[in-house]
């Protein structure tokens, strides 16, 4: 396989499942239709950090002892699910407890509109989610072509995933951010952050449970 056929093919596959909704998704439009589109952004660079991290693992061999040691797999899988509930539930309950008003309260369940503060949420949410690392693992080997340097090409592949990503979010973003005005008001951001907080809690238990 020629690198640019690599390339491209690596980039259908990570783009179908970047369409995909899920709780990168979920996280982005949450943060941006609450109107911290700094924090927004930040939340996008942090995942897009732990995609490159994963990817550059991959690359190194790394992640497949992640994947080979049961012991790791499952720390880092309790991590995650644990971290996605505390998240989860702490949007759920501030609705209850504030009704979702004020802007203290928006700040709390959120966090300020910092793209530091987005970045470490982005970046946590990622880099704690091993399925994330056992999809590098089973699939980015397949487009590395034998004849090309491992590492270099691993990364260059991980940029493909990164830069569609970036692409996406900003689309994510931009409607977000078209239907702020009314998704700010009081109810709606009490069902948004309930909604959210739902999906969140989802992917928490279905990684605590899953294989």
């Amino acid at each position: 396989m020629a690198s640019s056929t690599a390339l491209w093919s690596f980039a259908l596959v990570v783009g179908l499942l970047t369409l995909t909704p899920g709780l990168d998704t979920a996280l982005i439009l949450r943060t941006a239709a609450l109107g911290r589109r700094t924090r927004a952004w930040g939340v996008v660079l942090g995942i897009q950090t732990g995609t490159l991290t994963w990817g550059a693992l991959t690359s190194l061999g790394v992640t497949a002892l992640l994947t080979a040691s049961h012991l790791a797999y499952e720390i880092l899988r309790w991590a995650g699910a644990a971290y996605l509930l505390w998240m989860a539930g702490r949007m759920i309950a501030e609705t209850f407890r504030r009704g979702g008003a004020g802007a203290s309260a928006e700040v709390e369940v959120g966090g300020a509109d910092t793209l530091s503060g987005g970045w470490r949420q982005g970046t946590l949410t990622n880099l704690l989610n091993p399925k994330v690392g056992v999809f590098y693992v089973a699939v980015l080997p397949q487009f590395i072509p034998a004849e090309a340097p491992h590492f270099a090409m691993g990364l260059a592949l991980t940029s493909v995933h990164v830069v569609l990503g970036m692409i996406w979010s900003t689309v994510l973003i931009a409607s977000a951010t078209a239907l702020g005005t009314w998704l700010r008001g009081a109810r709606a951001r009490r069902v948004l952050d309930r909604v959210t907080g739902t999906v969140i809690g989802a992917f928490a238990v279905r990684l605590a449970v899953g294989d």
